[in-house]
């Protein structure tokens, strides 16, 4: 009795035991079944990634070169006496534009007018002495004629004559000397400028060496001077070889700019800095520009034609290079490779990528090749220009501003 219960019981175990086993076993092909159907439908579902696009544009591209810039007067003299005497009258104010001749001071001129007088005499004098050689040159002539002298009395005339007559010269020069002295004492301005501080009064005693009596600069026009590098010394070259190097100074606190033009380039350059010395001129009739003053200067070197312009922010370095994501007509973001030309600001020259071509500029990090996006405004890209302001404002600007042309960003 107790042997047959037992074979009953392990006859069930085993019955419950393989039904569990299938029970498994296709739960665990149904589990599989339905994963793998559902993996695409997963897929397919997958949300679009919200991006930022603007249009690749084809313009004329300015390479520039920005430094910074001193403004320097073009010509700047310091007046000083040429002879040792005292100041009688001033004739301008300190500050006031003055023209080329204008007379500026008047010395103490009394004892150049006595020279002046005394020369004067001398020479009348000598005049004198010389007409009456002459009279008596003549009389021997005529008595040499009728056989009254001899030749050599003749030839002690003329010797008179011509020894009154370098006399005369003499005195001539002399006269003249004395001249010169006395314009000494109108001090003139040797050039149109502004009068800088008036250091002497009437009454000062001044001196050929020590005595500044005004500077005077050159306002309009002016200079600005700056460095630039050395690589960029053909550039320079040709720019100011051609006569269209042009130069922008930008004007601080945001009171506008100046065009200017290319004038200058140093015959050597600074070992120390790998520099070279430059120089534009401006117009400055408004006197924007002060000597002395600090700007910022922008030099247009070359003009790329037809160039493939993106926004920077657009660029993505990989370890292959550059690349760009573009939207093609599907919706899919595409990878492009592209080099870069030109880059500065906001604003990248590249080869890669077509006029025209709608460009990823926020949310390209969480692109991949293929991924659905949902394409919204820019709001600040700049730059290329297309879908957002930013875009738009670069593209009126159409120049860019580069301290090292050709280097990838």
């Amino acid at each position: 009795m107790n042997k047959s219960l037992v074979g009953w019981v392990i006859a069930a175990a085993v019955v419950v035991a393989g039904v569990g086993y299938g029970l498994a076993s296709r739960g665990k092909g149904e589990g599989q079944g339905g994963a793998a159907a559902g993996a695409p439908a997963a897929a397919a579902s997958g949300a679009p990634v919200s991006v930022s696009t603007v249009r690749a544009q084809q313009r004329d591209y300015e390479v520039t070169l920005e430094a910074t810039g001193s403004v320097t007067a073009l010509n700047s003299v310091d007046v000083r006496p040429q002879v040792a005497s005292t100041i009688t009258q001033v004739h301008i104010k300190e500050g006031q534009f003055v023209k080329a001749g204008e007379l500026l001071f008047t010395l103490d001129a009394r004892t150049d007018e006595v020279n002046v007088a005394k020369a004067q005499a001398q020479l009348e004098k000598d005049l004198a002495s010389l007409a009456d050689a002459q009279r008596q040159l003549t009389r021997s002539k005529d008595l040499l004629a009728q056989n009254f002298v001899s030749q050599s009395a003749v030839d002690s005339s003329q010797t008179l004559v011509e020894g009154s007559q370098a006399v005369v010269s003499s005195d001539r020069a002399a006269l003249a000397a004395a001249k010169v002295a006395l314009g000494y004492n109108r001090i003139v301005a040797p050039g149109a400028g502004r009068a800088g501080a008036i250091n002497v009064f009437p009454g000062s005693s001044v001196q050929p060496a020590t005595s500044t009596l005004v500077t005077l600069t050159q306002i309009d026009p002016i200079a600005v001077a700056f460095n630039l590098p050395q690589r960029n010394l053909g550039e320079a070259l040709r720019n100011l070889q051609s006569g269209r190097g042009v130069v922008t100074a930008v004007l601080p606190e945001g009171r506008g700019t100046l065009t200017g033009k290319l004038q200058f380039v140093d015959n050597n350059i600074d070992a120390s800095s790998g520099t070279v010395k430059v120089k534009a001129v401006f117009d400055n009739r408004q006197q924007t520009l002060w000597p002395g003053a600090f700007v910022s200067v922008r030099l247009v070197v070359e003009t790329l034609k037809d160039a493939t312009v993106v926004p920077q922010a657009s660029l993505i370095q990989g370890p292959r290079g550059n690349i760009v994501y573009a939207v093609d007509d599907g919706g899919k973001a595409v990878a492009r490779p592209v080099v870069v030309v030109q880059a500065a600001g906001t604003d990248a020259v590249v080869t890669g990528v077509k006029p025209g071509e709608r460009i990823v500029v926020d949310g390209r990090q969480n692109l991949r090749p293929g991924a659905a996006v949902a394409e919204r405004a820019a709001s600040g890209a700049g730059g290329a220009g297309g879908k957002g302001s930013g875009a738009a404002a670069s593209a009126a600007s159409g120049s860019a501003t580069s301290a090292t042309p050709g280097v990838t960003p």
